[in-house]
């Protein structure tokens, strides 16, 4: 009974040391990727069953509640915005001048034919705010030694209930993610390369999606061609004014 007891007791403190372990990694993941502020100028590369295309955009991020997004180009694309504030979301389409607030099922539609849904602009909460995490296993991923973790919604106003994180050790950083729905269904793949280092963070340059239930497209990747960390944003930017500017 004696030896038993231990057994238990070892069990119980290994089930506790692990959820540790989990909580610490997904912080060092929020360091990494987040900041009071960020400005990016990237490429949206997008893979169709005829070819490519690429749109190119401006991006100033404010924690992770607001957001404000131009499109540089295409020339078609030029001038159309994107405005973020908390949980609505506004974007400025140059060819009627009309700013259209985007709710309900809209949020579910792809960002101009990409693997992206406007719900996963709105969902850029770290984290730690929206998920649980735990620690289901080790695995080798493409020559890195990394934990796999497992994601689970702290409530049902999180785009995706669950996701799977393989996250390099050396860096703290995912260097692949499965994102599920609350029926175990799985929607979407995301792989992380061409890692550097920013400052004091590791950060990824290039990021590709696959919506798994499109069979229509091959993928899309961004491609970041700037960023700047914790950089100095007017006021202005994060208001409806900057979206006729």
């Amino acid at each position: 009974m004696r030896k038993m007891f231990w057994v238990v007791m070892l069990i119980c403190i290994a089930g506790f040391l692990l959820a540790d372990t989990a909580q610490e990694i997904i912080v060092k993941i929020d360091e990494n990727l987040y900041s009071d502020s960020q400005i990016i100028e990237s490429r949206m590369v997008i893979e169709g069953r005829r070819g490519s295309r690429e749109i190119a955009t401006k991006s100033w991020t404010r924690g992770s509640t607001d957001s404000f997004t131009e499109y540089l180009s295409p020339p078609r694309e030029a001038g159309t915005k994107m405005l973020k504030l908390e949980d609505k979301l506004w974007i400025y389409d140059k060819n009627s001048d009309r700013i259209i607030q985007m709710s309900g099922h809209l949020l579910r539609q792809s960002v101009n034919g990409s693997d992206l849904s406007y719900e996963d602009f709105m969902d850029e909460n770290n984290y730690q705010e929206s998920y649980i995490p735990s620690v289901e296993g080790e695995e080798k991923y493409l020559g890195r030694d990394c934990w796999i973790l497992l994601l689970t919604a702290k409530d049902a106003g999180v785009t995706y209930y669950q996701r799977k994180l393989w996250v390099a050790k050396e860096i703290y950083l995912p260097i692949k993610e499965e994102l599920y729905g609350e029926s175990g269904t799985l929607l979407k793949r995301i792989e992380l390369s061409d890692i550097r280092q920013v400052k004091t963070r590791w950060y990824p340059y290039k990021i590709f999606y696959k919506d798994v239930l499109n069979t229509k497209g091959k993928g899309t990747t961004l491609v970041i061609d700037n960023i700047d960390m914790d950089a100095k944003i007017p006021e202005s930017v994060f208001s409806k004014a900057s979206l006729r500017k």
